[in-house]
């Protein structure tokens, strides 16, 4: 695997991380959760799930459905596991967004959230992504929106003092990226929480022949 100041890092917050981002996690992850709409028969991966509070949310939702959670730290992975073990359906797997250990073709929807911009290698992960979608499938990204002086302040910060941290992306610069990765975008908006936190989701699918 890759990335390894993310995973060192992760790895020591994975005791602490539910309590200390609980509204943080409680706010991104219920309007993602409302925004998505994941019916019961769709299997979902979630990239950079950390400690599985997204699953617990569908879980609670829909409680057969099919989901692997996948993240860099084995740590957020090992609270995951203890959280959901009721769940004989869940699969964890330590990995990089870059190098999935997954088949081809095997996800109806794909989802990453409040990580995009630790990613080392953006392309890289949406090429991933684009091989393991079905072919119908989409995939639904929402990260730190740098179109708000909040976030672009964070940003300069956040590359001086955190190593895992690599960049935010503008709405427009996400966009792009999923375009020239094959990604043809449905849907997308922008929502705040406080002052400093402001993020972006996008919804994206492969075209098909009528699209083209």
């Amino acid at each position: 695997m890759k990335e390894t100041p993310v995973r060192e890092q992760y790895n020591q917050k994975a005791k602490v991380y539910d309590r200390r981002w609980q509204g943080y996690l409680n706010k991104t992850l219920t309007f993602l959760q409302a925004w998505v709409q994941i019916s019961p028969h769709e299997t979902v991966l979630d990239i950079a799930c950390g400690t599985g509070e997204l699953e617990r949310l569908l879980l609670q939702q829909n409680p057969q459905q099919r989901i692997t959670g996948v993240d860099l730290s084995e740590e957020m992975l090992k609270v995951a596991r203890q959280k959901l073990s009721e769940y004989s359906q869940v699969s964890w797997k330590a990995a990089s967004a870059s190098e999935l250990p997954l088949c081809n073709s095997c996800f109806d929807v794909v989802i990453c959230a409040n990580s995009f911009h630790y990613f080392e290698d953006p392309q890289g992960s949406l090429k991933e992504i684009q091989r393991v979608l079905k072919p119908n499938g989409r995939v639904i990204i929402l990260d730190w929106c740098k179109d708000y002086w909040g976030v672009r302040i964070l940003d300069l910060i956040l590359k001086v003092v955190d190593r895992a941290h690599q960049q935010s992306y503008t709405q427009n610069e996400f966009h792009n990226l999923l375009t020239t990765a094959g990604f043809k975008i449905d849907r997308a908006t922008k929502f705040r929480h406080g002052i400093v936190w402001q993020f972006m989701v996008a919804e994206a699918t492969l075209p098909t022949k009528n699209d083209e």
